[in-house]
């Protein structure tokens, strides 16, 4: 299935809905693709980074010239990446998107050099990633700390990957949305209008990204900023990953293992909620607020995923594991993988996307944080669940938490990689994380 959505340079997520490449799509069939072949995972990464912009950022899209303009939605002449991206870097030979998605790069680069490090070596993999790797960090880390208490904001619904969460619907609500006339969605060619999101959703999306465009990509005067649990707990994954490829370089990694234990502390500081158990999402826009904003009330899948990090206290350890097998996810006990929204939430949908439905991705992520934490009878519960899945489903984007019917598309790429790296992987979190402070082999 991968060898079919391979293009000779990257993968796409799908030929049929995702016929371009995506950020954080790459990241993850690199981590499956660097157990059949490490040079193939090396050039997923490469050709992704290659479109980073002057200013630091990876785009979520970058465009293969050779699909048709109304393939996919929005397309390049959308984004006009080259001219209203000219302040901030865009690149002149490659068309993108103007917005980001979640840091996954360094660990997924981490990980592709673990699996062959004589070639890597060979072909200066992590000496050439290094530095792009870094950029894109102080991009973040600087650009996109639009709350003054140390993490990333996203500025739209898709960077954080999670599209159509329901944690966004106070935020996007605020939003005008674009006249339903100026934009044809392509995605509803491929999908189900009840699996995806609405139209008024849809034109809150295009309001924001082309607000964001026209103000040629600068980040903090949009109506849209967020922390998000999840986004940040991969930068902070990604930061260990970063020091750990430093080391291997032959420079310290003391000051970034240091910085992603501070950005561990200030994720707990600002997005822990006791109340929910979980972490949430900090809503930095809104009438009358002070540059703190306020936490958004809805249990998402991203509020689990900090688990990944081993400097977590230990009672919010416990607190994320019983919400994750508590009635609100319910995992182990009236689902298999963990769905992407509350099934109590009032919002819950078992089939629209990321309002409910189980994804592969957050359930390796997940499988990951539960290693992490000692947690190896749910961690083995669920890797199980999702390997079977993975195959019953044809690889499917995601599945109805309750039944597993498969929805979205099927041949889906992450999920066949990831379903490759829970097949190789040793089950226990091993030192290739590049964690520290994590379970070692």
């Amino acid at each position: 299935m991968l060898e079919g959505n391979w293009t000779g340079a990257s993968t796409v997520p799908s030929r049929s809905l995702y016929p371009h490449q995506w950020s954080w799509d790459s990241a993850f069939i690199a981590i499956g693709l660097r157990h059949l072949s490490p040079l193939r995972a090396q050039t997923e990464l490469e050709t992704l980074l290659a479109a980073q912009w002057g200013d630091g950022r990876v785009p979520h899209i970058v465009f293969n010239p050779s699909v048709p303009l109304d393939a996919y939605f929005p397309s390049p002449d959308f984004w006009r990446s080259s001219t209203a991206g000219h302040g901030a870097g865009a690149p002149r030979t490659v068309q993108t998107s103007g917005i980001v998605q979640p840091p996954v790069h360094a660990l997924a680069v981490w990980l592709v050099h673990r699996a062959d490090p004589g070639l890597s070596r060979a072909r200066g993999f992590l000496a050439r990633m290094y530095p792009r790797l870094a950029a894109w960090h102080r991009y973040l880390l600087h650009r996109r700390d639009l709350g003054g208490g140390g993490l990333a904001s996203v500025v739209h619904p898709w960077e954080q990957g999670m599209d159509n969460s329901p944690a966004w619907d106070l935020p996007l609500s605020r939003v005008t949305p674009a006249p339903a006339r100026s934009f044809r969605r392509a995605d509803l060619d491929h999908g189900s209008a009840e699996d995806r999101p609405t139209d008024l959703d849809y034109g809150r999306y295009v309001r924001l990204a082309t607000d964001y465009r026209d103000a040629g990509y600068a980040d903090g005067g949009g109506e849209f900023a967020v922390e998000d649990p999840a986004f940040n707990a991969l930068l902070i994954a990604s930061e260990h990953a970063l020091a750990r490829i430093a080391e291997e370089l032959g420079a310290p990694g003391t000051a970034r293992h240091a910085r992603a234990e501070r950005l561990t502390a200030a994720l707990v500081e600002r997005l822990w909620d006791p109340a929910s158990g979980m972490f949430l999402c900090r809503d930095l826009r809104g009438p009358a607020q002070d540059r703190r904003g306020t936490l958004i009330p809805e249990r998402g899948v991203s509020g689990l995923l900090p688990l990944l990090l081993p400097g977590l206290p230990r009672d919010i350890v416990t607190e994320v594991v019983r919400t994750a097998s508590g009635p609100h996810f319910g995992l182990g006990t009236t689902t298999r993988l963990v769905p992407s929204y509350d099934l109590l939430g009032e919002a819950f949908d078992p089939h629209r996307y990321w309002r409910g439905p189980a994804w592969f991705n957050t359930a390796w992520l997940l499988e990951r944080g539960l290693r992490t934490q000692g947690e190896h009878r749910r961690a083995d519960a669920l890797r199980e669940s999702a390997l079977e899945l993975a195959g019953t489903t044809d690889f499917a984007e995601y599945v109805d938490p309750y039944t597993s019917e498969a929805c979205g598309a099927t041949g889906f790429s992450w999920t066949a990689a990831l379903a490759l790296d829970l097949l190789h992987s040793d089950t226990t979190v091993t030192a290739d994380m590049g964690l520290k402070g994590g379970n070692r082999r």
